[in-house]
């Protein structure tokens, strides 16, 4: 299969799997949340290989380099092989993970926290807003 030389940007970023469907990295283009040196893009966009896209998913943000153009959806480790992910480590969902709000939700029907799970809930409350002074 001979490598295409035009490719839209919405078609790119679906065969790559960057969004499960092609409607949805449609609507993600119209949206706004795929920039090109800061400029939002059309679907329509050609994409050129040495180009470096923003895609914005949720809270996620990734920044991608383009190495190769594929037509078609492949599976993940190729498609892995089409683009660099040159996303700064401050910006990886990964990284900002580890300095958010711990999760302090309880099961649905697990009734009251006793005594003991009060003291680890407050300690653990304590202790996040000493180290992030809010």
């Amino acid at each position: 299969m001979a490598a295409p030389e035009k490719l839209r940007i919405d078609k790119y970023l679906w065969a790559i799997r960057a969004f499960k469907t092609r409607s949805i990295s449609t609507e993600a283009c119209k949206a706004g949340r795929i920039k090109f040196s800061g400029k939002n893009l059309k679907p329509s966009h050609l994409v050129k290989i040495g180009e470096v896209y923003t895609v914005q998913k949720g809270a996620e943000r990734k920044v991608i380099k383009v190495i190769g153009l594929l037509e078609r959806r492949v599976d993940a480790k190729t498609a892995v092989t089409f683009y660099e992910d040159i996303t700064p480590l401050e910006e990886t969902h990964a990284y900002k993970s580890m300095f958010q709000t711990p999760n302090l939700s309880r099961d649905r029907g697990a009734g009251r926290p006793t005594k003991k799970d009060r003291r680890e809930i407050d300690d653990l409350q304590e202790g996040w807003f000493e180290e992030n002074e809010l």
